[in-house]
């Protein structure tokens, strides 16, 4: 989709002013390029125009921003005075009830409550049982409806925000566009000059949002709870031993962050540690140093999950100036030991850690004053002692040292001291080189450099020290109780276009692997996946929705933020009045029919037609569909996953999905992938589907306008999508995905393909060495049998046991030779041709038949 025609689409009409005015900015760029050269007034001309839409967006989203904020403020006051009202109701209704509450009360409370709720009828009875009793009754009713207000208000907040960070998004992405379109047509490179000289200094696209997101989700839980939250230590976890534990990883790309955001405020609130402390970004920031050895002991342990493998880094929370470092150590079990793999760590004082990794300070006696304060138990403290010692040994032995660094900004959704579900959001996610190895002193002999901080993105920093990562990063654990599914918002999450799925994924494995690519072989399964787009068409699942009232359109269906009609999954039904439901709707043409449409009679005949062949095939359609959803289940499993997709779907029925969704239907497009098919299939359908959108897009005349005040002038932004779509297949598909079986990975590396290598493998590879060893054996035996009882001069005989001896020796040979390979790429965790043998058994069977029939030959020679 044309840009033009994109904010159009996408931005909410109630700010449609105060929106880059792009279809403007390009006709003035087309109508001073017409016929004639750019000049040097043309160009100040344009920059100012282009200043002026800068410093509107600028002041409007500063002003926004203010306002968002206030609004939110205000709310909480509002809601406190509610909840302090109603405290002060059950309280005094109470009080009354035993007596002793009798006489004329004076609280502000109680005096905020009433013109609060409007309760005051004009009386200055002083009979104050009866007052009371009356205004505790209706205080319940109206404090009610004053919270389903207050919940319609943070619902518009909800959609504001969002809808800023949207407006955020279009004006950006619009002047990178008009200033790429000015440079190519009038070939002076203003863009450089402007983002410089204009953009840093009016940084509106450099928003952060957190503040305001903690905000709201402080107001939302307030509201959902009726002003009495959960309760509890934040860093609790509870009784975990009873649970389930799972945990998933997920990308997310940018544009989706905020609304992520906000998506799952609406079930969690963010996890804040200090409520009563004022929210600032460095509250957000987690900084970890990873340690390994130059062979990179650790990063081969983890990305191959061997059993018993480590992580271990310093982690530390907010800025450099952090005087409390937490040493961890991060060891993978595998399922058959029955274990879990577990976390654990310990605190350590920043002026300490130099001492404590090169051996010569210990953290016994420390942590033995915990037990004398009465801080911990001596069982905890030996513990800790115990994974103190462990970790130093571990340093010093493999002669570990600072690797790598990670930064990022966390923002944490869980309920105080309920840890059944955990959502972290990691976002300016970056990797940065902490070791010496190339000559370069980057930390020297302290434990983490000291020239970077939390200042993202790091610019005194050259590029080959670190790695952006560019999209979020989503983890969400779960722990449920056995047999028991996950909550369905957390299923339509992680399930929803705004996330992708990469199991295991490694921030450390991933910084070693872009950062040190002269030391690494072996390279995670996601990288290659790096250069895909992973951004999804929006499928209308997770909408922001604002409430009726508030929609910038005088409609009554659902209506996103952006103005624009929510997709709903049902079919849509026309409104009858009572009585009509079971009538047969008349679909005679209407005796003017002639004068309102300008057809001739036969033409209007044939259209009568038409419709009443639509008609019936509909009839025919609803009247097979019950049929078919009863015969799916038995045609499913009788389906052959070999089958192409679009036969399949047919056979089920399902031909009118598939159909539409080829046509670019977006509404059954979540439908459209028969979960029986297989990946080839699906790769082809869709490979088909694009060919066809490329061949319609290329056609002549089967592009529109840019929308609103478009001219027509789409030949330059034809070439930009053009090449965005040969930068990423994501980007020119629009709404699906290629997917690419077939992975590539770097000149000189390895992809590491996760291998899970249990002890009963390697018993299995030693039953099939006796397996053989009992045919050698067995064979043997039938060759010592001859030679013991032939006769000398028995040639044939000789020859056939000399025969049967040569197949026993090279079966046992064969089979040790073969046992030892396994067993070494076993250890090598290497799982390439282990399982099927395919010239082994095959040689050895025609050297037993040889050996059978030349016996069986001589003898014959001799009769």
């Amino acid at each position: 989709m044309k840009f033009g025609r994109k904010i159009s689409n996408d931005l909410y009409n109630e700010w449609r002013p105060f929106y880059i005015d792009y279809n403007l900015l390009k006709r003035e760029l087309k109508a001073r390029t017409t016929g004639r050269s750019w000049t040097n007034q043309d160009e100040r001309d344009f920059t100012r125009m282009l200043e002026r839409e800068l410093d509107k967006i600028h002041n409007f989203q500063k002003t926004k921003t203010y306002e968002l904020s206030r609004r939110i403020n205000d709310a909480e006051k509002a809601v406190k005075r509610l909840v302090a009202s109603s405290q002060y109701a059950n309280g005094h209704h109470q009080a009354d009830s035993s007596g002793s509450g009798n006489g004329t009360h004076t609280d502000t409370e109680a005096q905020q409550r009433r013109e609060g709720l409007a309760q005051d009828a004009g009386s200055d009875d002083d009979d104050d049982d009866i007052e009371d009793d009356d205004t505790d009754a209706l205080s319940v009713d109206a404090l009610e409806d004053q919270f389903i207000l207050l919940e319609e208000e943070v619902a518009t907040l909800v959609a504001d925000v969002h809808d800023l960070a949207l407006y955020t998004k279009l004006n950006i992405t619009g002047f990178m566009k008009i200033l790429k379109k000015h440079d190519k047509q009038t070939s002076r490179p203003l863009k450089p000059t402007f983002i410089q000289d204009y953009l840093e200094k009016r940084p509106f696209y450099k928003y952060n949002w957190d503040g305001l997101i903690v905000k709201l989700s402080r107001l939302y839980d307030l509201v959902r709870t009726r002003g009495h939250p959960s309760q509890g230590d934040a860093s609790a976890g509870g009784n975990q031993s009873a649970f389930v534990r799972q945990t998933t990883k997920y990308w997310v790309h940018p544009d989706n962050l905020v609304h992520l955001k906000l998506a799952i405020l609406k079930h969690l609130p963010v996890l804040v540690f200090n409520p009563d402390k004022e929210f600032e970004p460095k509250d957000a920031a987690i900084s970890s140093v990873y340690f390994d050895n130059e062979d990179l002991e650790l990063y081969l342990g983890r990305l191959e999950k061997t059993e018993g493998a480590e992580a271990i880094r310093l982690r530390w929370y907010g800025d450099m100036d952090q005087k409390t470092i937490f040493v961890e150590r991060k060891t993978h079990r595998e399922d058959w030991t029955g274990e879990k793999s577990v976390k654990a760590r310990f605190p350590i004082k920043e002026h300490l850690v130099n001492a404590f990794l090169r051996g010569e300070y210990t953290m016994d006696a420390e942590f033995q004053e915990l037990v004398t304060r009465g801080k911990k138990t001596q069982q905890e403290v030996d513990t800790m002692i115990q994974l103190a010692n462990e970790v130093q040994y571990s340093i010093l032995t493999k002669k570990l040292f600072p690797v790598m660094r990670t930064f990022y900004n966390r923002t944490a959704f869980q309920l105080p001291g309920d840890a059944r579900v955990r959502i972290s959001l990691d976002t300016e996610l970056t990797m940065i080189r902490e070791d010496n190895w190339d000559g370069q002193s980057r930390s020297g002999d302290n434990w983490r450099r000291m020239d970077i901080g939390i200042d993202w993105p790091f610019d005194q920093l050259p590029p080959e020290d670190k790695e952006l990562f560019k999209y979020g990063v989503l983890e969400v654990k779960l722990q449920t109780q056995f047999g028991q599914e996950p909550p369905q918002w957390v299923t339509e999450l992680v399930s929803s276009h705004l996330v992708e799925a990469v199991p295991k994924f490694s921030k450390f494995i991933h910084g070693c692997a872009t950062l040190l690519p002269e030391r690494v072989d072996l390279v995670p399964f996601w990288l290659p996946q790096m250069e895909v787009d992973i951004l999804k068409p929006d499928t209308g699942a997770l909408v922001i929705e604002r409430p009726l009232q508030s929609s910038s359109k005088g409609t009554s269906s659902r209506t996103g933020t952006s103005g624009q009609t929510t997709p709903e999954r049902m079919q849509y039904a026309e409104p009858v009045s009572e009585g009509e439901e079971d009538e047969v709707m008349d679909l005679a043409p209407a005796k003017d029919e002639g004068k309102r449409t300008g057809l001739s009679g036969q033409q209007i005949a044939a259209a009568v037609a038409i419709r009443e062949k639509n008609l019936k095939e509909r009839e025919t359609e609803d009247a097979q569909s019950t049929h078919e959803q009863a015969v799916a289940d038995d045609d499913a499993a009788d389906a052959d996953e070999r089958s192409p997709l679009l036969a399949k779907g047919c056979r089920r029925g399902s031909g009118n999905i598939i159909a539409a969704a080829l046509s670019g239907t977006t509404q059954v497009r979540a439908m459209s992938i028969d979960p029986l098919a297989t990946s080839t299939a699906f790769d082809e359908t869709l490979r088909d589907r694009l060919r066809e959108e490329n061949a319609q897009r290329g056609a002549p005349g089967s592009g529109g306008g840019d929308g609103e005040g478009d001219d027509g002038d789409d030949e330059g932004e034809e070439e930009e999508e053009a090449e965005e779509r040969r930068a990423g297949p994501a980007a020119g598909v629009g709404s699906d995905r290629i997917l690419e079986r077939n992975w590539r990975a770097p000149p000189g590396k390895r992809i590491a393909v996760p291998v899970r290598i249990e002890p009963k493998v390697y018993f299995a590879a030693e039953r099939t060495f006796f397996k053989w060893l009992h045919f050698g054996i067995y064979l043997g035996t039938i060759a010592t049998a001859l030679l013991n009882f032939v006769p000398a001069g028995d040639t044939p005989g000789l020859v056939s046991a000399w025969a049967f001896t040569a197949v026993a020796l090279l079966a046992i040979a064969y089979a040790a030779g073969v046992f030892v390979l396994r067993a070494l790429r076993l250890r090598a965790r290497r799982a390439e041709g282990l399982y099927y043998d395919r010239f082994g058994p095959t040689a050895l069977s025609v050297a037993l038949v040889g050996a059978l029939a030349t016996n069986i030959v001589l003898r014959l020679r001799e009769m």
